[in-house]
């Protein structure tokens, strides 16, 4: 082979690769191609019949490898470095100023907190997507992933890189804007970029137009589409869909000061980042900003649902930290949710997992906010009783955030006369078991934290619908064997434990072949208890036999949340399990003489956001000898329940802390966290057994009664020597 033809060779690849990235730029990124797509696909012609014939230059993360891949068997689970949270959403003005009243309370004296004018928020498009995240290794895309809980997430690197607006791998270019005019860009040894996976509006309407002609029903919404198709075990059905991705968010070692910066830098690397958005002095601004896009909404090329509003101070940020699932530095306002009337025909009744009754409005199939819906829980008696509502009534539905219908209201001027009032029944309509009226009232929780708990109980359906989160009245099934309820919570069980083979239906078949009775009994199957049976055989029975036997060994946490403890959802059960480590630890502490048992209902109430509803439902739920029996049989069955990383001993075991009040170094998750490395314990209330109490600035009525009851405290120099 002559040298001097593989030099030009060489030198021809490299062009043709710096001008194709240029112009997927311009095409995919700037939406401003300067070519033809027969140019565009000419010189990746080119290029492809050069490393035929030269195939030591080929690199899998140039762009003409941009290919699908062969199909997947399955997606494999990734962990994410990074926690991927869900915001808190605000739906007017008044939460939009209560929300920055909460915050200014929480970060140190600054321009933010006394009000000067300065950058204080930044403003950006909700897109009404699904969130990944993308991993570069010294600028090569290596890979990508679900947001899944927000731990845990999909791998769907392939599917992923057939989406032409991603870039597959990053070059150093000079800088424009915030992040230093005409100097170079650092392109980290490792970046994370988060974002979201859209479908245009006008893709989104040719392929329901394709659909019609196929005789196919339509899709939903883009939403939908973008993530059914990102769900796709074939890339190249996600390359058929031509979706886009914008980028949002970032993680890597380069310090920026502001979050503008970093969408500038993304911006700059060659990554979608939606030009619509503002850095504001001040509510007002962002308030302007929000009612500007709602008027050019309906017309913006993708679907959204809101706008994030976030505190563009990065320092600040991280002093505000995260409650539960959600940034308290930042919030998504949302749109008012579309509205569209229709029929109620039935009133129905569905039994919870808990033995509670839920009515169930059933109305004619209705179009709201690009999806047909049928049904919209009612919540409770008082619920249909506020409304005044009848079966037969016209009513108004609405999808609150865009997700969940419910109905909003009756057009009592639409009545005949014919319309009928609806009552709970007097039992159980599944087993005829006795009902039980309950008052539930909710957690004393901070207003910026979410309620724990998948039900919850006494919480209505929205804030401004009985003034708050006031006490309502629910009914109960009290009756343990009641089949609605059984049924109910074997697919709780299964969708806490992963379980996807065994969906409602399978469930509901296995029940009715007498193959189980309770969900440890799904532990003991076997493929030959399962292949006899209808519409099954060999392969499907081995599929789920091999799901079952994956998911034998969970971790204390999921366990506990799959449990189904009335009030014990994901995040309380991921308190308790970090508190106690072990499910040998938990219930020895339960089970111990009195009155160590009473010990032990003290350390639970120790443990933080934990209250006197959560407390007394663990109580009741771990004195039942049935649920200590299921437990015992779920390990009998052959469930390894993995120990959680519990406090570690140190200096500070057995020791009670309390913190108020903003410390100026560190948020207060960060002191929380160098208190429990150092086997210590983090209290919410102030009381005899508390060690320290560790004040900042504005403390509070917790520090007037740490000095009432002379407990010592510490400033926040007192408390870094300490640690």
């Amino acid at each position: 082979m002559n040298k001097a033809d593989k030099i030009k060779a060489e030198d021809r690849i490299k062009k043709l690769r710096i001008e194709i990235a240029r112009l997927r730029n311009l095409y995919h990124i700037k939406n401003a191609p300067d070519i033809t797509d027969e140019v565009y696909d000419s010189l990746t012609r080119e290029l492809k019949d050069i490393l035929k014939k030269y195939p030591e230059f080929n690199n899998i993360s140039s762009p003409e490898n941009r290919v699908a891949g062969k199909p997947l068997d399955k997606f494999k689970k990734v962990k994410h470095e990074h926690r991927m949270l869900s915001l808190n959403d605000v739906f007017n003005e008044e939460e939009l100023y209560d929300w920055e009243k909460r915050i200014q309370k929480l970060v140190p004296p600054s321009p933010f907190r006394r009000g000067v004018e300065g950058e204080v928020y930044f403003c950006e498009i909700k897109f009404d997507g699904l969130a990944v995240s993308l991993i570069y290794e010294n600028g090569i895309f290596v890979r990508g992933a679900t947001r899944g809980d927000g731990f845990v997430g999909e791998d769907i690197t392939e599917n992923l890189k057939m989406i032409e607006s991603i870039p597959l791998y990053l070059t150093s270019s000079p800088a424009k804007g915030r992040v230093g005019e005409g100097s170079y860009l650092e392109i980290p040894a490792r970046l994370e970029v988060r974002g979201e996976v859209l479908m245009q509006k006008s893709i989104f309407e040719k392929l329901n137009k394709s659909q019609e002609k196929k005789g196919l029903p339509p899709y939903a919404n883009t939403r939908n589409v973008a993530a059914g198709s990102l769900r796709q075990l074939d890339p190249q059905l996600v390359k058929e869909r031509h979706l886009d991705f914008f980028a949002y968010d970032m993680y890597s070692q380069i310090n920026f000061k502001e979050h503008s910066a970093e969408h500038e830098y993304l911006r700059n690397l060659g990554f979608n980042v939606e030009k619509t958005e503002a850095v504001c002095h001040n509510l007002k601004e962002v308030i302007n900003f929000i009612k500007k896009f709602e008027k050019i909404r309906a017309k913006f090329p993708f679907g959204t649902d809101g706008i994030v509003v976030s505190v563009n101070d990065l320092k600040l940020q991280e002093i505000l930290g995260v409650v539960g699932k959600a940034p308290r530095y930042m919030v998504a306002y949302k749109y008012p949710a579309e509205k569209a009337t229709t029929i109620v025909k039935d009133i129905k009744i569905n039994v919870g997992r808990t033995g509670v009754l839920t009515p169930l409005a059933i109305f004619e199939p209705t179009l709201v906010a690009g999806s047909t819906v049928s049904k919209a829980t009612l919540h409770n008696m008082d619920q249909i009783e506020r409304l005044d509502l009848r079966i037969g009534d016209t009513v108004v539905i609405e999808k609150a955030g865009d997700v969940i219908p419910k109905v909003v209201e009756v057009l009592v001027k639409m009545r005949t006369g014919k319309e009928k009032k609806f009552k709970m029944p007097p039992t159980c309509p599944t087993c005829g078991g006795k009902i039980e009226k309950k008052i539930k009232n909710p957690p004393k929780t901070p207003p910026d934290l979410p309620l724990s708990g998948e039900e919850k109980f006494g919480s209505p359906p929205d804030k401004g619908d009985l003034g708050g989160l006031s006490s309502s009245v629910a009914s109960f099934c009290i009756n343990k064997k009641c089949p609605a309820k059984n049924e109910r919570y074997l697919e709780h069980f299964v969708k806490v434990f992963e379980i996807y083979e065994l969906g409602p239906k399978i469930l509901r078949r296995f029940k009715d072949e007498g193959l189980i009775t309770d969900a440890a009994d799904i532990f003991t199957l076997t493929k030959e208890d399962i292949a006899p049976l209808e519409r099954f055989g060999e392969k499907s029975a081995e599929n789920i036999i091999k799901e079952i036997s994956d998911k034998k060994h969970v971790s204390l946490a999921r366990f506990l949340w799959a449990l189904g403890v009335l009030h014990v959802g994901e995040e309380t059960a991921r308190d308790l399990a970090t508190h106690f480590g072990s499910l040998d630890k938990l219930l020895d502490k339960r089970y111990n003489k009195s009155p160590k048992s009473d010990l032990w209902l003290a350390e639970v109430d120790s443990i933080e956001n934990i209250g006197p509803t959560v407390l007394k439902s663990l109580q009741d739920f771990f004195s039942d000898k049935n649920n200590i029996f299921f437990i015992e049989k779920l390990k009998n069955n052959g469930v390894i329940v993995k120990n959680a990383e519990v406090q570690k001993k140190g200096k500070f075991i057995n020791m009670n802390f309390v913190l108020t009040g903003t410390l100026a170094t560190m948020s207060r998750e960060k002191a929380k966290e160098k208190i429990l490395s150092l086997g210590g314990r983090v209290v919410g209330s102030v009381s005899k057994n508390t060690s320290y109490l560790v004040a900042g600035d504005d403390p509070g009525s917790k520090f007037n009664s740490a000095v009432k009851l002379g407990i010592k405290i510490l400033n926040e120099e007192d408390f870094i020597r300490l640690v």
